[in-house]
This record gives structure tokens, sequence and C-alpha cells, in this order.
């Protein structure tokens, strides 16, 4: 394993740590996205030019790395949208039933010692190990 594989990872969670505390630091709330996204999608508050700050933020970051580096980073996703639209549904039910998704639970409810957030990140990590482990069993 290369130093990069090390720096790089711990690099990006300083980095998502800080951006998680200044969140809460400037706008006195979480920065889970399933809840900023509600925001956009919902009743428009008066605080939505931060959330949508926020959520461009997101792939804003990408582009300035990619462009910083000079490397290029490819996401590739089924072009399938009998995968994707009940995959979408899917991600949004399990945000509303958890009351929240893995950014706010595994980062900010995590750092605020929350037994909910606790439990929901166990849960969200106990199952992806389970479905890799049973996708590489049926590969």
């Amino acid at each position: 394993m290369s130093i990069e594989n090390l720096i790089l990872p711990l690099v990006g969670g300083v980095l998502i740590g800080l951006g998680a505390g200044l969140f809460m630091f400037s706008n006195g709330r979480l920065a889970g996205i399933s809840g900023i996204v509600d925001e956009l999608l919902g009743r428009w508050p008066a605080r939505w030019p931060q959330s949508l700050a926020f959520i461009a933020g997101l792939p804003a970051g990408l582009l300035l790395w990619q462009l910083l580096s000079g490397r290029s980073y490819e996401i590739t996703l089924t072009h399938n949208a009998l995968l994707l639209i009940p995959a979408g549904l899917l991600v949004g039910f399990g945000t509303r039933l958890g009351n929240g998704c893995t950014s706010g639970h595994g980062i900010c409810g995590l750092a605020r010692l929350s037994p909910r957030s606790l439990l929901a990140t166990g849960i969200f990590m106990a199952v992806a190990i389970a479905v890799v482990s049973l996708k590489q069993a049926l590969s």
C-alpha cells in the first residue's frame, strides 16, 4: 500500500470533519445530506441559500480536486432506469425511516455521541458488509 493510499483518505476525513464542524458552527445545524436536500425539496426555508451552497459544494469539491491534482475520477452508475428509480426511492425511504442518512448519523451523530446514531451507523455498516459478502459469494 502506497503512502498516497494512506494519506488521501485521512485528509479527506479531516476535511469532511472540518466541513461538518464549520456547517454546525455557522448554521447551528447538522450537515446531514438527506436533511439538507429535504429542505431544498420541501418548504424552502429562509436558509435555503446555505443549503443550496452546501449541496453545490459536494460536486464542486471533486471538480476542484481534479483541477488541482490533474487527475480524473470517474463514477460509473448503471444506465438502467429500472434499477436507479427504485434504488433512489429505497434510499429516500430508508433515510426517512432512520431519521437521517449515513452522513448525518455516521459523521455528525457519532461526533455528538448520539446513541441513535451509533445504532444506525452499526446497522448501515452491517448491511453493507452483508451485501458485499453476498455479492462476492455469488460472483
